[in-house]
């Protein structure tokens, strides 16, 4: 099969989406044989020397504007694809808007459905085209892509897709170099969140709950919070300018190097109300750290018996949790090799696998229609 994947969200820093369609090149190209072609658009960003090397792939780069190209591909579905990369058999794109192509057949990649739940955190086209046009280009697509079941069964629900034209994807673990052989439960260990700071990522029981640990527990170790700020922080913030999270709570924005950030970490707590998949949950069990998470959205899929589940909002059973983590040295360590256990079961290989049983499953029914 000729392939191209739309690699576009991976020319800055590979975070969220990017990440997944340079793992999922990386691990296709290792296990098959077909012809793969990354795609990349932009006026002033290119992709970094030796990516073709790295992935085992062409790259095509155009210089395009992304928002242009965008706008002409979501509103006028012109040009096809074929047009900028030569002929294909399938198009993978990285978002769930399809790619137009003369012949190929078209994928189309859905992590979540925030821009419909949530659409206030969203914008530029993601928020002028995705809700409007997300339902019939899900229908007209040849198949689905999905990085976990909870997704799936809201793209099926929602846009009324048979499961069948489902495949879900999910994300494999980080290869990281010291980390993930054994638990990794400092003493001295900082509880941690990983997360943009958004209204759905539930910061504000995260902080009620740590400021009964501090009461609990005096000498609590230090909560680090490792996420961009958006408008949903600012009262977050300021929680922890005051007592008693004042000099306690350390917000470090966005942070790149996760395995530093992870080694010293006692406990990854991610309250989160939604999730599409829930990466920090498999990078910490990955690296054997205890994972303490609510029971909402994808988590409870990705993390199964991995980690301690809680209600979202309650914030005594996390400050309970918390507690636990702290003190009791053979419960977090229980903890931490149960979720080495339950990483062991994600593999980008396996993935692979599956992605490419959606590119083959997307190609008959392009021919078969």
């Amino acid at each position: 099969m000729r392939i191209l994947v739309d690699y576009r969200p991976a020319l800055r820093a590979r975070t969220g989406v990017g990440e997944y369609m340079h793992q999922i090149v990386r691990a296709y190209t290792a296990a098959y044989r077909d012809e793969v072609t990354v795609f990349t658009s932009s006026w002033k960003d290119r992709p970094v020397p030796g990516t073709a090397a790295e992935l085992g792939a062409r790259v095509v780069d155009r210089r395009i504007p992304v928002s242009v190209l965008n706008f002409l591909w979501h509103r006028i579905q012109w040009p096809p694809v074929e047009t900028l990369a030569g002929p294909l058999d399938v198009v993978q794109a990285a978002h769930p808007l399809i790619i137009p192509a003369r012949r190929a057949a078209r994928i189309i990649t859905v992590h979540d459905l925030f821009f419909l739940s949530s659409p206030d955190t969203t914008f530029a086209e993601i928020r002028r085209d995705y809700a409007a046009l997300a339902a019939d280009h899900a229908r007209r697509a040849d198949a689905i892509v999905t990085p976990s079941q909870y997704t799936g069964d809201l793209v099926a629900t929602q846009f009324g897709i048979p499961q069948e034209r489902i495949h879900v994807c999910p994300f494999g673990p980080p290869e990281w170099r010291t980390l993930g052989r054994a638990p990794n439960v400092p003493k001295d260990g900082y509880l941690l969140f990983v997360g943009t700071l958004l209204a759905r990522k539930n910061v504000g029981t995260l902080l009620d709950a740590y400021a009964e640990l501090v009461r609990r527990v005096p000498h609590a170790p230090r909560l680090i919070i490792a996420g961009g700020v958006t408008p949903d922080a600012e009262p977050w913030l300021a929680s922890m300018a005051r007592e008693p999270l004042r000099g306690r709570v350390e917000h470090r924005g966005y942070v790149e190097a996760r395995e530093p950030l992870y080694a010293g970490a006692r406990a990854l707590i991610m309250p989160s109300l939604d999730e599409g998949f829930g990466v920090p949950a498999l990078e910490a069990m990955s690296a054997g750290v205890p994972v303490i998470a609510s029971n909402r959205g994808s988590l409870p899929e990705v993390i199964g018996s991995g980690g301690a589940m809680i209600d979202a909002h309650d914030v005594e059973g996390f400050a309970r949790a918390m507690e636990r983590v702290v003190v009791d040295q053979d419960w977090a360590t229980a903890q931490a090799r149960a979720g080495l256990q339950r990483a062991s079961e994600f593999s980008w290989n396996a993935t692979a696998r599956r992605l490419h049983d959606a590119y083959v499953a997307a190609v008959e029914r392009r021919k078969a229609h």
